[in-house]
C-alpha cells in the first residue's frame, strides 16, 4: 500500500487534481501499444514481447542510475563507454569466473563512476564536461584493449544465466532489471540518500545549509550510476555473446531520453523511478514497432526526436523554473 500511495502522490498535483504532464508517459505508452497492435498482428505476440523485454534491459538498468543523477541536476554522458568497459571486463573473465563475472564488471563500472563523481564533486568541474571527457577516455581504453577485435563469450552457464529465458518469453535479464528497478524505487523514495538527491536538485545551496554533505551525495550517485552501467554491460555482453568496441555507442542519448520521456526534467529536483521504467518502454516499443512496420531508419530518428520534444514540452513544470536557458 505504501508504494501505491507514493505513486499516487507523484501523479497528483498539490491541490489533489491529476495533472496531464504526470500521466503523459502512461498515455503515450498506451497509444503506442494500441497503434502498433492494430497495424501489425505480430506486435502483441509472445515472441515479439520477449524481444521488447530483451531490448529494454540495458537501456532501463542504465536509465535507473541516470534518474538519480538528473534529479540532482547533473548529467553523465559517459554511460555508453562505461557499459562497453564493463562488458569487456565481463567477457574477459567469463571463462574463468562464469556467472561470477558480474563482480569484475560491476567493479569496473563502480570505479569509473567514482572517478566521474570525484572529479565532478571535488574538482568542481561541471558534470557535462567531466563526463564528456571520460566518454572519450573510457572508450579509448576499450579500443586500446580490444584492438578492433571482439572478445567472445563461450561459457554456456554465463550466457544461460544472464541471457536465457526463465520461462516462455520471459528472459532472465528482464527479471534482473525488474529487481534493480524495485531497489532503485525504494532507495529514491524511502531512504535518506534519496531525499538528499532530491534536495540537491531542488537547490544545492539550501541543501548545504541544511547540513547535507553535498559532495558525498554527488560522488555516491555517480558511483551508483557506474555500478548499474557495470551490470548493464554484463547483461548486454551476455545477450551479444561478446563484447565489442562499438557496444554502447550512442546509448547516453537514449538513456537521457528515457529519463526525460518518463517525466524527469533536466532541471532537476523532481522525478520518479516508475516514470523512467515507462520512458524506457516507450522508446523501446517505439523503435520495435517502427522496425516491424518497415519504417525508414532515417525517418525513425525524426520520429524519436519529435516524441522526445513532445515529452519535454508536456511534462516540464514551468512554474518551478524562473528562466528557461
Amino acid at each position: 500500500m505504501g508504494i501505491l500511495t507514493t505513486i499516487s502522490a507523484r501523479v497528483r498535483a498539490p491541490g489533489g487534481r491529476i495533472e496531464l504532464r504526470n500521466l503523459f508517459p502512461i498515455i503515450l505508452l498506451f497509444i503506442l501499444v494500441l497503434v502498433f497492435s492494430l497495424m501489425s498482428d505480430r506486435f502483441l505476440t509472445q515472441a515479439n514481447l520477449s524481444i521488447v523485454l530483451r531490448q529494454t534491459v540495458t537501456l532501463l538498468v542504465v536509465a535507473l542510475g541516470m534518474t538519480f543523477v538528473i534529479i540532482a541536476g547533473s548529467i553523465d554522458l559517459s554511460v555508453g563507454s562505461m557499459v562497453a568497459l564493463a562488458a569487456l571486463a565481463a567477457a574477459s573473465t567469463s571463462d574463468e569466473l562464469g556467472i561470477f563475472a558480474i563482480l569484475p564488471a560491476a567493479l569496473v563500472g563502480l570505479v569509473a563512476g567514482l572517478i566521474n563523481g570525484v572529479i565532478f564533486a571535488k574538482g568542481k568541474v561541471p558534470s557535462f564536461m567531466v563526463t564528456l571527457g571520460t566518454l572519450v577516455a573510457y572508450r579509448g581504453i576499450v579500443l586500446y584493449a580490444m584492438r578492433g577485435a571482439p572478445v567472445s563469450i563461450t561459457d554456456r552457464d554465463f550466457i544461460g544465466f544472464y541471457a536465457g529465458p526463465i520461462g516462455p518469453g520471459l528472459p532472465n535479464a528482464a527479471i534482473i532489471a525488474a529487481v534493480i528497478a524495485i531497489i532503485a524505487f525504494v532507495i529514491l523514495n524511502f531512504t535518506v540518500f534519496g531525499r538528499q538527491v532530491r534536495a540537491i536538485g531542488g537547490g544545492e545551496r539550501v541543501a548545504r545549509l541544511t547540513g547535507i554533505k553535498v559532495d558525498r551525495v554527488k560522488i555516491m550517485m555517480f558511483a551508483l550510476l557506474g555500478l548499474l552501467c557495470g551490470i548493464a554491460g554484463l547483461l548486454q555482453s551476455a545477450r551479444n555473446y561478446a563484447a565489442t568496441a562499438q557496444l554502447g555507442e550512442g546509448l547516453e542519448l537514449d538513456v537521457i531520453g528515457a529519463v526525460v520521456v518518463g517525466g524527469t526534467p533536466l532541471t532537476g529536483g523532481v522525478g520518479s523511478i516508475q516514470g523512467t521504467v515507462i520512458g524506457a518502454l516507450v522508446l523501446t516499443i517505439l523503435s520495435n514497432g517502427m522496425n516491424m512496420l518497415g519504417v525508414d531508419p532515417f525517418l525513425q530518428n525524426i520520429v524519436r526526436g519529435v516524441v522526445l520534444i513532445a515529452a519535454v514540452f508536456v511534462t516540464i513544470d514551468r512554474s518551478k523554473i524562473g528562466i528557461i536557458k
